[in-house]
């Protein structure tokens, strides 16, 4: 749980399937930058691509997406310097991303973070999504 101006926070990133269906959820907080959950999001896959959006974007993240042999299908900050092509067909698939974040804020429970200790709420946060991909 990270504390902020605003309070306490948490991010939750997730990887999912070509379905949409979670595969792997990690837990940050809030005040932590996107790309640095990237490493354990990966791990022990071997996607074709990788899809994110812009709070993904870093030098060094794409350069381990190409070195797992996948394509890094991220589009570039505006303060990039030097332009980066993305594949923007394959990019509108990640609303499955979007539309498994939309199916969890269902649960009032979740999205409202009652739970104080991190272990609970990756708990709930697992039982939740099994829910969603049984139904």
């Amino acid at each position: 749980m990270g504390k902020s101006r605003g309070g306490l926070s948490t991010k939750i990133h997730a990887a999912v399937d070509a379905l949409g269906n979670p595969v792997r959820l990690v837990l940050t907080p809030g005040q932590a930058s996107e790309y640095g959950a990237a490493p354990a999001l990966l791990e022990g896959f071997s996607p074709q691509a990788v899809l994110g959006d812009k709070g993904y974007d870093s030098t060094a993240l794409r350069d381990m997406i190409q070195a797992a042999g996948a394509e890094p299908v991220i589009p570039p900050k505006k303060n990039r310097l030097a332009r980066i092509e993305v594949d923007w067909h394959c990019y509108q698939d990640r609303n499955l991303v979007e539309r498994f974040f939309q199916k969890i804020k269902k649960f009032r429970r979740l999205s409202t973070r009652y739970e104080r200790l991190a272990r609970n709420y990756q708990s709930l946060l697992c039982l939740v999504s099994a829910a969603i991909w049984l139904a």
